[in-house]
């Protein structure tokens, strides 16, 4: 009897192909780096420092106000239904579907010098790196949420209801019991959250220009220098974004157990 074609083949030849599609581009942006000037080069400029610097910094907050805010958040859509929860689940998702100048200007908006809550604020968002991290938090916060979310539904809600016998209090439960056994998908949450804050680009030139982070300032030199001087910091940043990834997806890999 004839056996049917194995569909490895096909698909070896597919999976060779994307691979081949996505690699492409990266390897030749940091064979361009190298051979003009090198990440090294790149580093030694003082602007490109402050740029990164600024930009890991202003990553860093929104990651942090992104989990005192969304791990809690991520633990409610988890545990409750309540009424609206498909209006916040869709409101979660939408900066991830809409253009990020649209949600630079919707953030000028809200928090500009003449809105209320800019007022509030002090002065509002643009031109300061508080803009920076709205922009940041914004398009990236759905991340950390959605991690932390599907985190807590894999933790069986009866072992908070043993905890609760045993004398724990709601809080007590869900952040003793159950948020160590979602940490792992929250902190790949978290890591994916702060690597696309890193690369944030649409919505922080609409709103904070300067002081540039890192994506505007390779837009930057880009505009003004061409690809000589846009090429080291561009390389730089694929390079630390590339780090990122690969340290989820070792986050992401289950831990050996022994039967």
């Amino acid at each position: 009897m004839a056996r049917s074609p194995s569909p490895a083949g096909p698909a070896a030849v597919a999976g060779a192909l994307v691979v081949l599609f996505l690699a492409a581009p990266v390897v030749a942006l940091l064979a361009e780096a190298a051979g003009w000037r090198g990440l090294g080069a790149a580093l030694a400029d003082p602007a490109v420092r402050g740029a990164f610097f600024l930009t890991f910094l202003c990553a860093t907050a929104a990651t942090a106000v992104g989990a005192l805010a969304g791990v809690p958040l991520g633990y409610l859509l988890a545990r409750r239904d309540f009424h609206g929860k498909r209006w916040v689940e869709g409101l979660l998702e939408l900066p991830v579907v809409i253009p990020h100048p649209v949600a630079g200007i919707a953030i000028l908006l809200a928090f500009g010098r003449a809105a209320p809550l800019g007022r509030l604020l002090g002065g509002g968002v643009v031109g300061a790196p508080l803009g920076i991290v709205a922009c940041m938090l914004f398009v990236s916060l759905p991340f950390l949420v959605s991690g932390a979310r599907e985190g807590f539904a894999l933790v069986d809600p009866r072992l908070e209801a043993i905890a609760r016998t045993l004398g724990a209090g709601p809080a007590g439960a869900a952040f003793g019991v159950a948020l160590p056994l979602a940490a792992r998908p929250i902190l790949s949450g978290a890591v994916l959250m702060w690597a696309r804050a890193v690369s944030e680009f649409g919505s922080i030139a609409i709103v904070t220009y300067h002081p540039k982070v890192a994506s505007i300032l390779v837009y930057d030199r880009f505009t003004t220098s061409g690809l000589p001087g846009a090429v080291p910091p561009a390389a730089l940043l694929v390079a630390v974004a590339l780090a990122a990834f690969v340290a989820l997806r070792g986050l992401a890999r289950p831990v050996a157990t022994r039967s």
